[in-house]
């Protein structure tokens, strides 16, 4: 047999000459690209960030207590919400010029709201893993309150519905999104390039669910080189059977696990073949029809439920998913709503904006929960999916990806695990050495002329990753916890602490927290006025905000 040597590995032949294959088109955008200096409109792409963190109490457990009102109204405020809980804080960046703008707004969002809650009697921690400890059951954790007006009541009675569905526990993990949208300048280049005239936003659109649609292919890239949650609390559990292994007497774990938060325990719409609802990505029609079909197809098991039960609201219909937001998914294509706008028509009116990735575990080793150089690596590999082929996905890579999702959450780091691909079976780390290898180029021309070649140094630092899996972070936090003679609840309180203390060192820009408070007060008159102006039930409300047309 002959053989190759590539990224370092002695592969066969025929292996290197298929992954060179795999990646042509790519290279060969990318080689158009280069030569029309395409790095520089690259440059000039927006990057915004979500962070979700929960409150707990200097004991580890879920907060009990309201979202401070010195962080402002958690429905009207840009920058700092709350997810699912009352304990489930969400920071938010606006879309920012580079990575290290959005990193420092993200950390000066923190340490605001660290600022506040170290001046309350409580001073509670936020927890610096995606997955919670100590929940006391599904009772424990309080569903996140919007005040009085119609908006605000809804997003309750929303997070009302996805209790009764799926369970509260399920919807206090954490996560990062990262947001990403290519510049005007970059778009008119790049449908130059493809040679495909016609209306710019139609293009746009359409290549941003090609970036999906392989965003998706390769998105098991991302738990085994970021994920951060190969253990969990027994009490997220409760009582329920597992298939988990038992780390101590608090802990669950699996030895080879990169993101269990990704894995099967997580949200999810686990009941997608019986429900029929499954999202289409072939063309921004195709996802809005699929998704708009599953909000207005009532579903008998939710029905049982009850949409009015004692005259509460506790989920806002009986239908597969009660809005377009509810369909899990690793990915996003997104547009801003106008108020009163649903996401689906957003998408139709306007075209794609920009895209949201959901599947990055909160970094329990940098106290903002992700870094600089894990940015720079996704930044490159949403330009890759963006460079790469990408057809239509059938019934069967649906499931080739459904499958190696989840295999890559809760067994990456096996040495012999193997991935569905086109029919055929590959090694998770042959694969993934192709992609590190095949997003050499793009690091290239990211890093343009700058002499630090951040981009490139990310890559290598990843790549280092898929030889050793010992580096990655699931890996080191159970090597961690074992030396340290503790469980994951230890190990996350012990992180919590250290970044509290991290943001408590750090000295504060005064224009900034001024900011912060300012805002805050403006949330609240923002929120007073929605009250105020409440002219109609929220029955009527709702009926409203479903009959909608595009």
């Amino acid at each position: 047999m002959i053989f190759c040597f590539k990224s370092g590995t002695i592969y066969p032949l025929e292996y290197c000459k298929q992954g060179q294959a795999l990646y042509r088109i790519a290279e060969q955008r990318l080689s158009k690209l280069v030569n029309q200096g395409g790095g520089r409109p690259l440059a000039e792409s927006r990057i915004g960030l979500e962070k979700e963190s929960l409150r707990v109490s200097r004991e580890g457990s879920l907060a009990q207590t309201s979202h401070p009102a010195a962080l402002g109204s958690p429905l009207t405020h840009p920058y700092i919400t709350t997810d699912y809980s009352e304990a489930l804080a969400e920071f938010i960046t606006p879309p920012c010029t580079d990575i290290p703008t959005a990193l420092n707004f993200l950390r000066d969002t923190q340490q605001f709201v660290y600022s506040v809650l170290d001046a309350t009697p409580d001073r509670e921690l936020l927890w610096a893993t995606s997955m919670p400890c100590v929940v006391a059951g599904e009772t424990s954790i309080p569903i996140a309150q919007y005040g009085d007006s119609n908006a605000g009541i809804m997003k309750t009675v929303y997070r009302r519905g996805l209790g009764h569905r799926y369970g509260r526990v399920m919807q206090v993990i954490a996560g990062v999104h990262f947001n990403y949208s290519f510049s005007d300048s970059f778009w008119s280049l790049y449908q130059d390039l493809e040679q495909q005239p016609g209306d710019a936003q139609t293009f746009i659109s359409a290549q941003y669910f090609g970036l999906i649609r392989n965003l998706q292919r390769f998105g098991w890239l991302v738990p085994y080189l970021f994920g951060a949650s190969p253990a969990v609390c027994k009490s997220f559990l409760g009582s329920q059977p597992t298939l988990l292994d038992s780390f101590d007497e608090h802990t669950y774990f699996q030895p080879f696990a990169t993101s269990l938060r990704m894995g099967d325990i997580g949200y999810q719409n686990n009941k997608e073949a019986e429900m029929g609802v499954k999202a289409n990505y072939d063309s921004m029609e195709a996802y809005v029809a699929s998704l708009m079909k599953a909000t207005e197809t009532p579903y008998p098991e939710f029905e049982k439920l009850g949409v009015v039960v004692d005259g509460r609201y506790e989920q806002l219909n009986a239908n597969i998913l009660q809005i377009e937001n509810e369909y899990y998914s690793t990915i996003r294509p997104k547009q801003i709503v106008d108020p009163f706008e649903k996401p689906s028509h957003a998408l139709l009116r306007r075209g794609v904006q920009y895209v949201e990735l959901r599947s990055v575990d909160v970094n329990a080793y940098d106290p903002s929960g992700i870094s600089e150089r894990q940015l720079r690596f996704l930044e490159a590999f949403l330009v890759f999916c963006l460079l790469h082929e990408s057809p239509p996905i059938g019934e069967q890579e649906r499931r080739d990806i459904d499958y190696n999702e989840l295999s890559a959450a809760h067994r990456g780091r096996d040495p012999h695990l193997l991935l569905n691909r086109n029919g055929k079976k590959v090694y998770l780390k042959n694969w993934a050495a192709e992609i590190i290898e095949a997003m050499t180029g793009v690091c290239e021309l990211l890093d343009g002329e700058h002499e630090d070649k951040l981009y490139s140094n990310s890559l290598g630092v990843q790549a280092e990753k898929i030889k050793d899996p010992d580096r990655t972070p699931s890996a080191r936090m159970l090597a961690e916890m074992r030396e340290q003679g503790e469980g994951f609840f230890h190990f996350a309180l012990r992180m919590s602490q250290q970044h509290q203390a991290c943001f408590q060192r750090q000295a504060s820009d005064p224009a900034r927290k001024r900011e912060f408070v300012q805002q805050a007060e403006q949330s609240w008159v923002r929120q007073h006025e929605l009250e105020a102006t409440r002219e109609e039930s929220f029955t009527a409300y709702l009926q409203r905000y479903f009959a909608q047309s595009v």
